[in-house]
């Protein structure tokens, strides 16, 4: 795919990308990248993803360190970032709700692309919509993304294994099939029928079940901070739970 390679921006990540490799490290371009190599499209995208395995991100970052590349720890259970003047990388080793650690399965499905006249791995599909389901805030939605992985590439999402990866989920994959359904309706079959009535089937036995007594707000798997009042002032526990667990009334 064509890129931009003048832009300060595509520079510093074409640099970056140069690093990883001559180290031999273990990684994987994602985000936007990612999306467009897979659909040719060309979304603008605002900063540089790379995925790594938890155990390999010091030494990744400890090494743009010693280059001199100014380098932020932003949250140990899942992200770093590595500067140059105003662009960065996103070094990626986990999702901001934890559900979704970067892992050695991660690299048995990948596909290598070009990427800033790189040879580089991507996700599979099927990945890399897992990397991007929960991502629903007012700042950021990755519907879209989605949805175009799923038009261009459907036959290359492993349905059963997406599945299987959002079990405890379903009904955030359950979000994404219908929204695909009402985007583009001529395309309905590119989402295999069998997965939607599944996914139906669930909810028409959730609707059976007594209602819940925990008080719980998952919407913090979206987002943190949208959701935030209500496990502050609303009375709702966490995701994980904690001292303001209470039941519903």
């Amino acid at each position: 795919m064509k890129n931009d390679l003048k832009s300060p921006a595509n520079s510093f990540y074409a640099e970056a990308l140069k690093i990883v490799k001559d180290e031999k490290f273990t990684f994987m371009v994602a985000g936007g990248f990612a999306v467009n190599a897979y659909t040719g499209l060309r979304r603008v995208t605002k900063d540089f993803d790379i995925f790594c395995k938890a155990g390999d991100y010091p030494k990744i970052l400890n090494k743009f360190t010693s280059l001199g590349y100014k380098t932020q720890v932003l949250d140990e259970r899942w992200i770093a970032k590595i500067f140059k003047g105003k662009a960065y990388v996103d070094l990626i080793f986990g999702s901001s709700n934890l559900v979704a650690p970067v892992t050695d399965d991660w690299f048995k499905d990948c596909h290598t692309v070009r990427i800033l006249g790189h040879e580089v791995k991507i996700p599979s599909v099927t990945d890399l919509i897992r990397s991007k389901v929960f991502i629903q805030s007012k700042d950021r939605f990755d519907g879209a993304d989605i949805a175009h992985l799923i038009l261009i590439r459907h036959q290359d999402v492993n349905w059963e294994r997406l599945l299987s990866a959002m079990e405890q989920y379903w009904e955030v994959l359950l979000i994404h099939v219908p929204n695909f359904r009402f985007i583009y309706p001529s395309e309905r079959e590119k989402i295999p029928s069998w997965l939607m009535r599944e996914l139906l089937s669930r909810l028409e036995h959730q609707f059976e079940l007594p209602t819940p007594k925990m008080k719980v707000c998952r919407g913090r798997m979206f987002s943190v901070a949208d959701y935030t009042v209500d496990v502050t002032e609303l009375g709702c526990a966490d995701v994980v739970g904690g001292e303001n667990e209470r039941k519903a009334g």
